[in-house]
């Protein structure tokens, strides 16, 4: 089965490599690209590559904008790659707001890391999963 084809949108360099070289090791993924930014994630959305891309993996505090403006972006640009949320303020609130952005899950960078990689290696495997992940009660 071909690899799922990821993008990264995250503020640290360090944290881009190594979750990129995790998913790629452990998960089946190609990371197609990344960016630490909004801006330079919202232009890379917008170009044609951005078609070939399966999921887009993006941290709400960026070197500048939000991961909640990529999402926005997203949603405006009709990108067709599942989103997912990697951050260290998973609140209720947070997930919610990412779910109302078209985020499919969000994770814990913290407690949920693991959880990210089954993922994403499910979703590499063609294994059914879970959608939204709302806080109890947000279903």
């Amino acid at each position: 089965m071909p690899a799922l084809r990821a993008f990264i949108v995250e503020n640290s360099p360090v944290i881009r490599e190594n979750l990129a070289g995790t998913l790629e090791e452990l998960a089946n993924v190609e990371v197609i690209g990344s960016a630490g930014d909004e801006e330079s994630a919202v232009h890379w959305m917008s170009r044609e590559s951005a078609r070939h891309a399966d999921v887009v993996i993006v941290d709400i505090l960026l070197n500048s904008g939000t991961g909640l403006g990529v999402l926005r972006a997203a949603q405006r640009l009709g990108v067709p790659a599942r989103r997912i949320v990697l951050t260290n303020y998973a609140t209720d609130d947070v997930r919610r707001r990412c779910a109302t952005l078209g985020a499919e899950r969000v994770f814990d960078k913290c407690r949920e890391l693991d959880e990210l990689i089954t993922y994403c290696a499910d979703l590499a495997d063609g294994a059914p999963v879970n959608g939204l992940d709302l806080p109890a009660g947000g279903r």
